[in-house]
Formats: structure tokens, C-alpha cells, sequence
């Protein structure tokens, strides 16, 4: 194995996780595609592999550990970046059906090619969310959405909202300091049809903080939702 899967194997455990050899050996195969393809696009500003384990694997599996996600839901991981953190949600958890959207075609053929070569059935999508979350076949289709800290939460919710159905979860992953957000979010969150459920807070084991913003979908979002990108990023709600 390596120092990523060792930093992995001795960490998880203190967060009641336990990993198999499979798994095990799926995140070091993730590590070396990961850091391979980085020296060809920009994937991630974590180069060293205990960084990668804890801020990255470790960070994106206790979003399940943390939820207990349903068992054969639906996930689809808005702005997913690397894959992050739908891709280590299904190593652990294989009964989990995951979309991974991103706008960048590079991305998505990483993404491609990382499920591929890790066994994993998923499906990856190059699109802006604001229209695939316009689109009958997406929207209000998912048990839960999230998002990896790419925007303020006022603006992933209009993103990521839409995508959820009433009575499942959007779960935003978010740095340790959230209320000021929260505060600013709450129209949102509102018009949207999502009230929020609770913050679950925890630390990683390099001392930094961690929040997970859970809004549960309570009603369906009006059709004018998401607006166009410029909007929201101009207008946030």
C-alpha cells in the first residue's frame, strides 16, 4: 500500500469507519490517477499523499458516516471537481447511484476514466448545473445533492435544490465556519423549498474544522429555479 491508504487505514476508525482491502486499494489506485493526471490539468492543489487522504478521501467518506445515506439512493455531486466527494462515497458505499456534474469537459473525462479503471458505475456529465437542473430527466430526481465547498451557500442551493426531491437532502460540505452563510442563505433556502435540518460539525485529523450543512427539501422549487449563472452570481437570493 502506501502513505495515503496507511494515513487512511489509521484515521478512519476514530470516525467509526472501517475499510476493506478492496476499498483500500481502489483509494490508492484514486491517489495515482489523481496525481498523474495533475501534472496535466488542474485537479488538485493537494499534492502530498497524507493531504490526499485526509482532506480529500477521509473529508468526502464522512459525508456518509455522518448521514447514513439511504441505501440504493440516488447522488448527484454538483461542481464535483475530481470526483470529490461522490467518487469516495461510492467506493464505501457501491449500492449508491451517483451523477457527477462538473462544467469542465477535461474533468469529466478524468472522471471517466477514473470510475472505469476503479469498477465504479456512475454516470459524469459535462454541464452547467444551472441547466441540467432545468432538465425534466435531472431535476427533483435525486434522494441527495451536494457540493464540495464551490460557492457561498445562498448560491448552491439555487443550484442544488433543484435537483433534489421533496422529502431528500441537500448536504453542503463546508469549512468549519458556517453561520455567517447560514444567515445569509436563509431566503434562499426558503424560496427554494428546503429548510434546514442541521449543521453536523466535526475536525479532521490535521486540526481543521469541518461543517455539513444539511436542508432537507420540503417542497417542489418553482420552475424559474435555477436562474442563468450570471444571475445568480450577480443576484444571489
Amino acid at each position: 500500500m502506501s502513505l495515503t491508504t496507511d494515513t487512511l487505514k489509521n484515521a478512519a476508525p476514530h470516525y467509526g469507519i472501517a475499510l476493506t482491502e478492496q476499498q483500500l486499494a481502489r483509494f490508492d489506485l484514486y491517489k495515482d490517477l489523481l496525481l498523474d493526471w495533475s501534472t496535466r490539468m488542474n485537479l488538485t492543489a493537494i499534492k502530498d499523499e497524507e493531504g490526499i487522504a485526509v482532506k480529500h478521501f477521509l473529508d468526502s467518506i464522512l459525508l456518509d458516516a455522518k448521514l447514513h445515506l439511504s441505501e440504493n439512493a440516488r447522488l448527484i455531486d454538483v461542481g464535483t471537481g475530481a470526483g470529490f466527494p461522490a467518487v469516495p462515497v461510492k467506493i464505501m458505499r457501491p449500492d449508491i447511484f451517483i451523477t457527477l456534474a462538473d462544467g469542465l469537459n477535461k474533468r469529466i473525462t478524468f472522471l471517466k476514466e477514473l470510475t472505469a479503471q476503479l469498477g465504479l458505475e456512475s454516470e459524469a456529465i459535462h454541464t452547467r448545473a444551472e441547466d441540467l437542473g432545468k432538465n425534466p430527466a435531472y431535476r427533483e430526481r435525486y434522494d441527495y445533492a451536494t457540493a464540495r465547498a464551490v460557492a457561498s451557500l445562498n448560491e448552491l442551493c439555487e443550484y442544488c435544490l433543484p435537483f433534489v426531491k421533496p422529502g431528500g437532502i441537500f448536504a453542503a460540505m463546508k469549512s468549519g465556519e458556517v453561520d455567517e452563510e447560514l444567515k445569509q442563505a436563509q431566503n434562499a433556502v426558503k424560496l427554494l423549498g428546503g429548510q434546514v435540518q442541521e449543521v453536523i460539525r466535526f475536525g479532521l485529523p490535521d486540526e481543521s474544522k469541518r461543517s455539513i450543512v444539511v436542508i432537507k427539501k420540503i417542497s417542489h422549487t418553482l420552475p424559474k429555479y435555477p436562474r442563468p449563472g450570471a444571475q445568480i452570481a450577480k443576484k444571489p437570493l
